[in-house]
């Protein structure tokens, strides 16, 4: 598997980032976990739209999800005709918070662009990709995904509170993708987001091999998150940027 940070800006795009995206590819496919705003543009650096085979959304809230609407003008409106459909994975509704986004007139459009299925707690296969998801702690329906091929393992926390069901997902992963919204120090809603220190304690305790830092917002030092992730996990941690590539 190969992972390319496309967007890694947390809560909304950054002067250096787009919203969180993440493009893995196996065996000649490609998909992407999440497309926050500002993420299909970058994409486009890495991959042919034609070649995204499919959308993993961990939740509904726009810095995940929100450049579907642009994903479609391109699948639907392509000078060369309408693009095959391609499956979106999300929560309960994603269909119709898409169709909400970007109008209900498109309904029947939108329906014919993507294949919308919503998430239940388990393993599928997506194209080469084997995929387990899990609700974890977020003030709205959001899951963790851990993703496999050919006895490789990432695992991608989306936004979330410690839980013991990223704890689950992470056990033994190749990489994990964590996300590190809050700072030590700072009051904050319980259940919502991880601190540098939380995601570092996940990644020790689950014996991860590797611990990438991401969806710090703008007004946060990614130095002070990185630094926090270090004072737990004594493993290599990196700091998640757009382009950043890494054979898994």
């Amino acid at each position: 598997m190969r992972m390319t940070v496309v967007g890694c800006s947390g809560s909304y795009p950054g002067p250096q980032s787009a919203a969180s995206c993440y493009l893995l590819e196996a065996d000649g496919a490609r998909i992407i976990l999440d497309l926050g705003n500002g993420a299909l543009g970058p994409l486009q650096r890495y991959a042919d739209l034609d070649d995204i085979s499919a959308v993993l959304l961990s939740h509904l809230h726009p810095d995940h999800y929100a450049d579907i609407c642009g994903f479609y003008v391109y699948r639907r409106y392509h000078p060369d005709g309408p693009r095959p459909t391609r499956p979106v994975y999300g929560p309960q509704g994603v269909a119709d918070q898409v169709v909400a986004m970007y109008g209900p007139e498109h309904r029947p459009g939108l329906r014919r662009q993507f294949d919308f299925v919503e998430w239940k707690p388990g393993t599928l296969a997506v194209g080469p990709f084997t995929v387990t998801v899990d609700r974890v702690a977020h003030p709205v329906e959001a899951y963790g995904m851990r993703v496999e091929n050919a006895g490789r393992v990432l695992t991608y926390s989306g936004d979330t509170g410690p839980c013991d069901s990223l704890n689950k997902l992470a056990v033994d992963a190749d990489i994990l993708l964590s996300e590190a919204a809050f700072v030590e120090g700072t009051p904050s809603p319980p259940g919502m987001h991880l601190t540098g220190r939380q995601a570092g304690e996940c990644a020790e305790r689950a014996g991860v091999r590797r611990l990438i830092v991401t969806h710090i917002p703008p007004w946060n030092d990614p130095q002070r998150s990185l630094a926090e992730a270090a004072s737990a996990y004594h493993g290599p941690i990196d700091l998640a940027q757009p382009g950043l590539t890494i054979d898994i």
